[in-house]
């Protein structure tokens, strides 16, 4: 059985007030039927979903494959401050994109201790201050200065609380002098529309970014010399839990932990879910696993034996 929920915007307070069926009651008793810690994974399960690509489309691969083998899957779209805090109350079980160590640090500094690193699945995601290629003579971001006036003194970012908006506004904004440029707060959707349309015209336009993201199979981009590091190092993608996930969810966890994806291997499920498949991205995501069964061989072990997409 799989459902779809969505709770787009809540805030941390409510968040926390949202019983969710995976909860423990106060008894040691699983809502679900299952007991606490006794070892049979639980069949139901709330992901956590902030809007992001690669955690829109390795949600979705994951749902495929958890329905596949069982489960009913719920997921939550949620912003990243109530994601964080909603893990750590335990109202959702699961959350496959936290970036360490910078760009979700103070989450982490914040919650940590109330959550399970199920480990590492992705590690090379970097922040970027990006333009188009053919911006050809803005190749650092120690060039923006230059060219402010031909950018209307903007840079376009994304979401508030994200932690790119806060390292480009805390770190790399004033550590290049880029006191006459605002960062423009909006959204991913917005940041991308904005590129597009700019793009189209071949206007100038610089962005905040990340990899991985498939902007870049889809425009031709130049992420900006960071000669300071103040955008920070390649960062690792981690799979995290609520505390008490491994012991709810051995199974689970153990394919999570075994979880590893290559450059390719992400760019060609992003490619697949969000655009080719962008009405339908798990579908998108089925089709991918038809077409990469030693992905689920490495993940699942002898648990992929019998699963057809």
């Amino acid at each position: 059985m799989y459902s779809r929920k969505r709770m787009t915007g809540l805030a941390a307070a409510g968040m926390s007030g949202v019983l969710l069926l995976t909860a423990c009651g106060g008894n040691g008793e699983d809502l679900t039927g299952g007991s606490e810690g006794g070892g049979d994974d639980n069949k139901e399960i709330n992901i956590a979903l902030i809007a992001w690509e690669e955690a829109i489309a390795t949600t979705a691969m994951w749902e495929v494959i958890l329905e596949e083998k069982g489960y009913d899957v719920t997921v939550t779209d949620v912003d990243v401050a109530p994601m964080y805090q909603g893990a750590a109350n335990g109202d959702v079980d699961l959350f496959l994109d936290t970036w360490l160590p910078t760009t979700h640090a103070d989450y982490w500094e914040d919650y940590g201790d109330q959550l399970e690193d199920l480990g590492s699945w992705y590690d090379n995601a970097v922040l970027t201050i990006t333009v188009p290629e053919y911006m050809e003579d803005v190749n650092s971001i120690a060039d923006l200065p230059e060219y402010a006036d031909e950018l209307n003194n903007q840079i376009i970012g994304i979401d508030p609380g994200a932690g790119l908006t806060r390292v480009t506004k805390e770190e790399a904004m004033p550590g290049y002098g880029l006191d006459d440029f605002e960062l423009v707060e909006s959204s991913t959707a917005a940041m991308l529309a904005e590129l597009d349309s700019a793009i189209a015209e071949e206007e100038p336009i610089v962005v905040t970014l990340w990899r991985p993201h498939p902007a870049y199979a889809k425009h031709d981009l130049k992420d900006l010399e960071d000669p300071e590091g103040l955008m920070g190092d390649a960062e690792t993608i981690h799979a995290v839990g609520r505390d008490g996930f491994g012991a709810d969810y051995p199974e689970l966890s153990g394919w999570l932990e075994n979880w590893t994806m290559t450059d390719d291997e992400l760019a060609s499920l992003e490619a697949l879910a969000l655009e080719e498949y962008a009405d339908d991205t798990q579908e998108g995501a089925r089709v991918w696993l038809s077409e990469n069964p030693e992905f689920l061989e490495r993940v699942l072990g002898d648990d992929a034996e019998g699963l057809e997409f």
